[in-house]
């Protein structure tokens, strides 16, 4: 799992989220942060064998002073079936997290999404290792 304070500090790799924050304190940013990137991971694309975060559909995810997240998202492909329930399956995720006041989804296609946005983990849970 990625710490918070690593997120925000350092350039974030092909398949990781960047977390921002305002005035958060640092204990508990890195406590929603973590919780945050555990419920992205509940959220799993039905054609792919692992979870979003993994597969790099994530590409921001912010949390303003009021703990409300918003968060930038892609799909494999524009035309993916799912396209209209992800965001909102998504959003239930987060929203779940003690101490998160709500969450929005933002679907984003730039930068397009591509395989070198997975995970070393997610490689292997569909085969390509």
């Amino acid at each position: 799992m990625m710490d918070a304070q690593d997120q925000i500090a350092e350039e974030p790799q092909p398949n990781a989220a960047t977390i921002e924050a305002i005035t958060i304190p640092p204990e508990e940013l890195e406590r929603l942060s973590g919780d945050i990137v555990s419920a992205l991971k509940t959220v799993y694309d039905p054609e792919i064998p692992a979870d979003i975060y993994e597969i790099g559909l994530i590409y921001k995810v912010d949390i303003d002073d009021n703990r409300h997240v918003n968060i930038d998202m892609t799909l494999t492909a524009p035309g993916c079936p799912v396209a209209g329930e992800m965001p909102i399956w998504v959003e239930n995720a987060v929203a779940s997290v003690p101490g998160v006041s709500g969450a929005t989804a933002n679907m984003v296609f730039d930068p397009p999404w591509s395989p070198d946005r997975m995970s070393d983990e997610a490689k292997v849970a569909i085969g390509w290792w």
